[in-house]
This record gives structure tokens, sequence and C-alpha cells, in this order.
């Protein structure tokens, strides 16, 4: 029979968490999938092991001659594909056990949406959760707000085209839904996360997002699309302005955040400095009393040296006899 969701899952060099992955697919809540495995090319020989021994129900593992890139993959597995919708996952990545079923109920219950993606959190390297409640062309255009996971009609996704297997560094997806979207079709962003996206150091999206080749990227997209950005610029505008907002507020946030975990550590830190002000200044008290004692000793032996010689001295023995009458005369005991 035929199945009602196709999961074509592109793999290269992905040996190592694939399994993972396709342990999610297994744990879905809904059953009726295909699972359509794309060696793209792999050159680790750990991988090419796994995808060769590789037996799952449902699964089957299909390749290409090289490494040609994701949207490439993906294509190779749209045409092997049998279900009626398609969920792209790529090889590293998790699904929550509810999402197939999560995400196909709007589809059956409302014909006139041709997709629907979730919130997810972002893990491994990284970790925080991606939120967005838009996903129509405007919101599309000024940012990709929709999951590349997302269920979507195969049909539909077939008679744009695919994926544009040219776009071999990323964002792929952001121009099938951009695309989807300027053919008139639309979609829904469920406010749940259901979709687990993992960033690591050698993902491609890693390398996308590096701020060189990013806006290269996004130039190359804005280029693409650039009849649809200038016919609808001002909303576009408008939510770059509101992005740019949020961005400024969660950077004001995370300041504050950070300045509420620093304060002990400040608080501490001028304590401590103080306590060392106040040591110091007891230091330098201790070593001037210290210097005005050992002066005041010199003076004391000098003085003493000074009286011993004086007394050693012919004057004080020749004007003994007159100190001794003197001292009489004064009523004192001769000395």
């Amino acid at each position: 029979m035929r199945p009602r969701i196709s999961i074509v899952m592109p793999c290269f060099n992905a040996g190592a968490f694939l399994e993972e992955t396709l342990d999610t697919v297994a744990q879905q809540t809904v059953q009726d999938f295909e699972v359509i495995v794309v060696d793209d090319g792999s050159t680790d020989p750990d991988t090419r092991a796994l995808l060769a021994r590789l037996a799952r129900p449902r699964t089957r593992v299909i390749g290409t001659p090289d490494n040609r890139g994701p949207a490439a993959a993906r294509n190779r597995g749209l045409a092997e594909a049998q279900g009626e919708f398609l969920c792209a996952l790529d090889a590293d990545d998790r699904l929550a056990p509810r999402y197939l079923e999560a995400t196909l109920a709007p589809l059956e219950r409302d014909p006139s949406l041709t997709w629907v993606s979730t919130w997810l959190q972002m893990f491994g390297a990284e970790s925080w959760v991606w939120r967005r409640d838009r996903c129509d062309l405007p919101a599309l255009l000024a940012d990709c707000t929709v999951n590349g996971a997302a269920l979507v009609r195969l049909d539909a996704v077939r008679a744009a085209g695919g994926y544009d297997s040219a776009m071999r560094e990323g964002n792929e997806d952001w121009d099938l839904w951009i695309r989807l979207a300027e053919r008139g079709h639309r979609g829904i962003i469920l406010p749940e996360i259901l979709f687990y996206y993992r960033r690591h150091a050698g993902s491609l999206s890693t390398v996308t997002l590096a701020r060189d080749n990013h806006v290269r990227l996004v130039r190359a997209l804005a280029d693409k699309h650039r009849e649809s950005i200038e016919a609808n610029l001002d909303e576009v505008l408008a939510l770059k302005d509101e992005e740019g907002e949020r961005h400024l507020l969660a950077i004001a946030g995370m300041q504050g955040h950070l300045a509420g975990l620093l304060e002990p550590f400040l608080r501490a830190a001028d304590d401590e400095s103080q306590a060392l002000r106040r040591k110091l200044a007891e230091a330098e008290h201790q070593q001037a009393a210290a210097t005005e004692a050992a002066a005041l000793r010199a003076a004391l032996g000098f003085a003493r040296a000074e009286a011993d010689a004086l007394r050693r001295s012919l004057s004080w023995r020749i004007t003994g006899p007159l100190r001794a009458a003197w001292d009489l005369a004064r009523g004192r005991r001769p000395r």
C-alpha cells in the first residue's frame, strides 16, 4: 500500500548520528511512512559500512555516484518517494514522537494547507529555542520561518520543481518555501517544540551561517526572488525592523541576565579589594612606625656613643673636679 508519508533523508558522512535519527522516526505515534535514506556519495568508511548493513522496517537506502549536495540528494529521494506527504529530515536531527501525528492532522483537516511546520529546539554545540509564528510570503521573504523537516504535500513540491540543486551551500529549503508561497500555497506553524535541530562544527548550517557565507547566500536568494521582494517591500522591511528590535531586546535581556549572574562575584571582588586596601594601609602604617623606631634607635645609639666618647675624653677628666663642686653647690651627690 502507498504510505501516507515519505521521509527522505540525505546522508553524507553522517553515520555517527544516523541510527539516533532513525530511532526517533521509529518511535513516531504515526507509523504510516516510508524512509528513504539517500547516500550522497559518503566517503567515511564507518558511514558506508553502516548504510551497507542498514536493515529497518519500511526503510531503504539509495545512492548517488558522488557528493552532489543536500538539494540534489533530496531530489533523488523525491524521485523514489511514494507518499502523499514529504518530510525532508536531515540524518543528524531528531523528531519528537508526536511530530508526524501533530503535523499530519492539520493537513488532513484542511486541504487548502500545503505545509505544517513547528517550533524547534537547537541542540549539540548550541542550545536555544527557535520560535516563529508566520510563514506567509512576506514573512518568508524576510526570514526562513519554516523548519526544513516541515510536513508538505509531495505533489506541490514536485510541481514547484523540487529543490534547487544548484544551491549546494545551503538555503535550498528556504528557497522551496518561498517558491511554494509565490505559487499561492500556504502553511501554518504549530507553537510546539517537536523538532530538534543539531548544530555541530561540521554541519552545513554552521558553514552556511558563518558571517561572510551567510551574507553572500542571502544576497543570492534575494536576487532570485527580487520581484517578490519588491512587490512586498514595505511589509518585508517592517518585518526586518521587528526582527532587529527582537534582537536588541534579546541582547538587553542577556546583558541583564549576565549582570545578575556576575553581581555576587563583583560584590565579592569589591569586598576583597577593600580588605586588601585596609591591609595595605595597616602595613604602610606599620612600616612607617618601624622606620621611625629604627631612626630613633639609631639616634639614641649615636647619642650614647657621643656620651661615651665624651666621658673618655681628656676634657671630661680635667673638668671632673669642677662638676663635683657644682653638684655639691646645688646639693646633689657628685657624679
